[in-house]
């Protein structure tokens, strides 16, 4: 445990950096709203990932100094391509605005807004960062990036949620834009390479749920899983199990990543379960779920069409820093 704190500090201080220089560029009020003691359990473990009003300070109250600061500290929990993912996220907002006929209310903000607004995403740090326990997190429609660093330095990076609505979005010409593109495509290029005898293993219903099942409770304690074990996998196929494991660790900075995958690792792949519900065809209303000791991934594409995803990444027994404040 110590080994792998030790090997997140470069980590460590450039979050805390990030949020100590974003903390100094608020002005008074802006950081009353902005900070929070630690551990704030009740308000810290509250996530959302629907477009509704939460603690923090949002984007679009903020100067352009402050805004690019918190950009910075969102960008220092993530990985380059997380990072790209989570602003083109962002992004979309301005797409979804014109698909609704820039008519759509944000639930419970109450002072003049867009309902759909790449700057509506708020963003809240937790203690002192950097000086014991800390934490920090940011938030708004489609995003949920959830950071526990503990008094010894062990980080907790979940739940982590990234969503797309559009989830395929056509530009001129042949082009598109997909952002969850490999979160899909790898799960069905590991769904075609089962058996069918595995198929049927693996399958959870003829129909996807509407939604994530687990939504944003606080902390979850799954059921028993359900679908095909990595045991039941070919190497091949393990090794597409793997790849879409590291799809999700992938989203976050390389030694968060690495600490996340030795730690899945350790627990046992084989233990690991891929269950899909929904047809297997493209286009059409899926779901699927991986799930193992420590490892929980969920991914919806139901609404709007088939074309709507959410996804997220949690650690159950982990999640909001728990595994360290447990022991």
């Amino acid at each position: 445990m110590a080994e792998a704190a030790a090997g997140l500090g470069p980590v460590r201080e450039a979050m805390a950096g990030a949020a100590a220089d974003w903390l100094a560029s608020l002005d008074p009020a802006g950081r009353a709203r902005a900070c929070f003691p630690f551990p704030a359990t009740d308000e810290r473990t509250t996530w959302y990932y629907t477009p509704t009003e939460r603690g923090g300070l949002p984007l679009a109250e903020m100067g352009p100094v402050s805004q690019r600061l918190a950009h910075r500290l969102l960008a220092s929990g993530l990985s380059e391509g997380g990072y790209a993912t989570a602003a083109t996220v962002m992004g979309l907002e301005n797409v979804l605005d014109a698909r609704e006929g820039w008519r759509r209310g944000y639930d419970g903000r109450r002072v003049p807004h867009r309902g759909r607004d790449p700057q509506l995403y708020f963003v809240s740090v937790f203690g002192d960062p950097g000086a014991g326990a800390w934490g920090w997190r940011v938030g708004g429609h489609h995003v949920a990036v959830n950071y526990t660093v503990g008094a010894g330095g062990e980080v907790s990076a979940s739940p982590l949620f990234l969503g797309a609505n559009p989830a395929t979005t056509r530009l001129v010409g042949p082009g598109v834009v997909r952002p969850l593109a490999a979160e899909e495509d790898l799960a069905r290029e590991l769904l075609d390479a089962l058996a069918p005898e595995q198929r049927a293993a693996a399958t959870l219903g003829p129909e996807a749920p509407g939604d994530i099942v687990h939504r944003n409770r606080p902390f979850v304690r799954p059921d028993p899983p359900a679908g095909l074990a990595g045991a039941g996998l070919l190497p091949q196929q393990r090794e597409l199990l793997a790849g879409l494991i590291g799809q999700y660790l992938g989203r976050l900075p390389a030694p968060v990543a690495a600490a996340e995958t030795a730690r899945v690792a350790g627990e046992a792949l084989e233990a690991v379960h891929f269950g899909w519900a929904g047809p297997g065809e493209p286009g059409r209303p899926h779901y699927y779920r991986l799930q193992g000791p420590g490892l929980l991934v969920e991914y919806d594409n139901v609404q709007d069409g088939a074309n709507h995803a959410h996804t997220v990444w949690r650690d159950p027994g982990g999640d909001f820093g728990q595994r360290s404040s447990t022991g």
